[in-house]
């Protein structure tokens, strides 16, 4: 039944793969969502003058469990280069804290119960990540898992103002 399920959101990402989202230079969707398990508002506007990498995620996905060490880890090592804030989307709030918990995540942590600021950002499955500029334009998209904390810094390469 699990296996339906996962292959029915693939299936479901692949047929929105063209729908919504905000292209490489365009502005980055500003919502107003909520720290996640607190009821305080947080936007991308909050941000404005920082390097943000936006981590779509969701405590039942596998892939977003794999990469969450690396994630915290680059989170942790870059903090004064950007920003790094968790987009927990379509999952329940006591799961994702939960999951928040298990993996040591300190690093900020929003809350999208519905999933309209994925769709918003063009998120066609989990994990997806979103690079950010200081004027908060898109830099650049990563669809699926980061493998290790080499792929999130070069995938944040502009961010991390590294040559090469």
């Amino acid at each position: 039944m699990a296996s339906l399920a996962i292959i029915g959101l693939l299936g479901y990402g692949l047929i929105k793969k063209g729908d919504g989202g905000v292209g490489i230079g365009s502005a980055a969707p500003n919502a107003t969502l909520s720290k996640l398990g607190i009821d305080e508002p947080v936007s991308l506007d909050d941000y404005r003058g920082r390097w943000v990498l936006l981590n779509v995620w969701a405590s039942w996905c596998g892939p977003c469990r794999t990469e969450s060490p690396a994630l915290q880890s680059f989170a942790q090592e870059n903090r004064s280069k950007l920003a790094v804030i968790g987009v927990d989307t379509r999952d329940l709030s006591e799961d994702a804290l939960n999951f928040v918990d298990e993996y040591g995540l300190t690093y900020a942590q929003w809350h999208d119960g519905d999933g309209s600021y994925a769709q918003d950002l063009g998120a066609t499955g989990y994990p997806e990540s979103f690079l950010v500029d200081p004027a908060g334009k898109l830099v650049a998209h990563y669809p699926g898992p980061f493998q290790d904390e080499a792929g999130i810094a070069g995938f944040a390469k502009p961010a991390l103002g590294t040559a090469g």
